[in-house]
């Protein structure tokens, strides 16, 4: 029933645009395309943003606001016109319209060559369906088009436009009739300026990756036919010229190089009269959830003399993890994220005390250091960044959702968190299955996956540091404690006993590590080791915490972000585990030592223990004496922790 309104409707409008003057209705539709652009907020962003996309380095804000405006109003006098163009016989169309270089077709048709016309949303481009048959009509002309969603509707239009001569061909038939008319030596029109979602080839637009159907290209390898570009430039109040190119297709060029000079050349025609363009469709939608494009089966083409560093950036915002261990646990998944895609610009937004650690990572192009308090800062300073296209939320919070969502960010993806399913609009699905222990790592690459990233491949060792160990004095680096709770913290007495027995056959330095909570702790142990040891605790930034410990030739630690720190600066790590499990979160690498004893109370995940902290009373002295000379040696059989995805 609504589809026979709306059809009845329809009709009725066309009868009117039939009935009026063009230059009349020209006029109409400039007012109506203003009207729109006042009321219609939606698709004037859009314009907005695409411009800008297009444009931004090379008009002002406020150029390419007029251009927007200016677009709207010639987008409404030409989609009034075409209603009553496509009622106007050929012979009238031509009053208002020229036609330049259509002896490239011509020439191509009388030599047997088919010819595939590459044709975009310029102008009034329902003149091709008019004009076509005229020009060319001594061979079979057709074109492609996507079925209208209302049947009445697509039956008239079909009706319409086989009146003049034209085949109509829809994508969801098939391409064999398509295939069969070129071979007889037919031409065949194809709207080739359209976002082609999954199934496209992603190639640059004015600079940035799109993507674009390669069909036109595929026809013509197929079917040897020539590629002829057109486009239909407004020149006046109802006057219209339309332009042939030459043919342009290379003998021998593959389909991804075809596809790419097809946008090329539909680049070249818009910046002729870029008003003329359909802005208000989104031609570089980014996919869902597929927006990295390591798995897409055609893939990324870059034209030859084009490098990734030349295509205009794809603005990835990843909020880090506040916590330092797991800020280095997702370092995979970053590095998974950044290879995504050529034009990956990838941004890490982490609380001020962590952010030094992710210059260590050559994948992450910038840092944007959160101050510390209320949320309406941090929001204010993600605003002040250029615009981002995307945010990948590691932590599950809701105060992490709310700060992309405030920034305006329109893609937000992770977990579905702390009720803040409503702030998301791509969702990480959980582990469906329970199964074995999963390290923490994968939680992160799991949401690299899902935005498309390829992850079967990634390693985890996470170190590309080069370890600056001091030739001077050995120095092993000690961290006593645990932020995280006392569950956490083996005994300093022992740590102080180690350290003794080391010293004992060799002249090592040790340096605490460690916040100002454990200064009773270094205390404890520094008055034990005296002049063998260096307490650094509470009195590093992070910036002198990785220089530090780069100069050290292993870290004895417990399970803390100062372990994980070690494992991504490439030094050996022998972490002493109890309430928590290594599986989980484990250092990542190899050349590391994990020491716990499994009792029957733990993992328990505890900050305190409630009973008489058994997992850590039996790991030993002598055992993690053992673990550290291993190291210091190398003769020992080193327990290498690999994950699989």
């Amino acid at each position: 029933m609504l589809d026979s309104v709306v059809y009845l409707l329809y009709r009725a409008g066309l009868a009117i645009a039939a009935a009026l003057p063009l230059r009349f209705l020209f006029a109409v539709g400039q007012f109506l395309g203003s009207c729109a652009w006042l009321l219609s907020g939606k698709y004037r962003r859009l314009a907005e943003c695409n411009v800008a996309i297009a444009f931004a380095n090379e008009k002002s804000p406020r150029e390419l606001r007029r251009l927007v405006r200016r677009h709207f109003r010639r987008l409404g006098a030409n989609l009034l016109c075409s209603a009553k163009l496509t009622a106007m016989p050929p012979e009238e169309i031509l009053q208002h319209a020229e036609v330049e270089n259509i002896e490239a077709m011509a020439r191509e048709f009388r030599a047997g060559v088919p010819v595939v016309l590459v044709l975009s949303h310029l102008g009034t481009w329902e003149l091709f369906a008019q004009l076509m048959p005229k020009f060319v009509g001594f061979v079979r002309n057709a074109s492609v088009y996507q079925k209208l969603g209302n049947r009445l509707i697509d039956a008239h239009v079909r009706r319409t436009r086989s009146q003049t001569g034209l085949e109509l061909f829809g994508r969801q038939d098939g391409f064999d009739p398509v295939i069969e008319l070129l071979r007889s030596g037919g031409g065949v029109g194809v709207l080739s300026d359209q976002h082609a979602g999954d199934h496209g080839l992603w190639t640059p637009f004015f600079g940035r990756l799109a993507s674009t159907s390669p069909l036109p290209g595929l026809l013509a390898k197929r079917t040897r036919a020539a590629l002829i570009a057109a486009g239909v430039y407004t020149t006046g109040p109802a006057r219209w010229r339309m332009v042939f190119t030459e043919r342009f297709d290379q003998p021998g060029a593959s389909v991804a190089a075809l596809t790419s000079r097809i946008n090329e050349i539909i680049e070249q025609q818009i910046r002729v009269a870029p008003e003329d363009w359909f802005w208000v469709h989104n031609r570089w939608k980014t996919p869902q959830p597929n927006f990295l494009l390591g798995r897409y089966k055609r893939g990324v083409h870059l034209p030859p003399g084009l490098s990734p560093s030349d295509l205009k950036p794809f603005r990835i915002l990843i909020r880090s993890s506040n916590w330092l261990g797991d800020a280095v646990m997702s370092v995979p998944a970053v590095r998974a994220i950044k290879n995504g895609r050529p034009d990956a610009h990838v941004t890490i937004a982490a609380p001020m005390k962590i952010a030094p650690m992710w210059k260590l990572i050559p994948e992450v192009d910038a840092i944007l250091p959160l101050p510390n308090g209320s949320l309406i800062p941090a929001v204010s300073l993600q605003r002040r960044q250029p615009a981002f296209d995307v945010a990948i939320l590691f932590p599950n919070s809701l105060r992490v959702a709310l700060e992309s969502w405030l920034s305006g960010i329109p893609r937000r993806v992770g977990y579905r968190g702390h009720c803040r399913k409503w702030l998301l609009n791509q969702i990480v699905p959980e582990r469906r299955k329970a199964g074995p222990l999963e390290h923490h790592s994968l939680r992160f690459l799991r949401i690299a996956r899902d935005c498309g990233a390829e992850t079967s491949n990634v390693e985890h060792r996470i170190s590309n540091v080069q370890v600056a160990v001091s030739p001077e004095r050995l120095k092993i680096g000690l961290c006593p404690g645990a932020e995280y709770g006392p569950a956490k913290r083996w005994f300093p007495e022992r740590f102080a006993e180690v350290a003794k027995e080391i010293n004992a056959q060799s002249s090592a330095q040790w340096i605490l590590f460690g916040t100002e909570k454990d200064a009773a702790i270094g205390d404890q142990i520094a008055a034990a080791i005296s002049d063998h040891c260096v307490n650094r605790i509470g009195h590093t930034t992070l910036d002198q915490l990785i220089n530090e410990l780069r100069e050290c030739r292993l870290l004895l630690t417990n399970d803390t972000g100062t372990m994980h720190l070690a494992a991504l600066l490439g030094v050996p790590v022998v972490a002493i585990f109890g309430s928590t499990e290594p599986a989980l979160t484990g250092p990542l690498g190899n050349a590391h030592i994990i020491l716990r004893h499994h009792v029957e109370c733990s993992p328990c995940f505890l900050r305190e223990c409630p009973i008489d902290f058994r997992c850590m009373k039996a790991v030993t002295t002598e055992e993690v004496v053992d673990a550290v000379r291993s190291i210091l040696t190398d003769k020992f059989q080193i327990w290498n922790w690999r994950f699989q995805i």
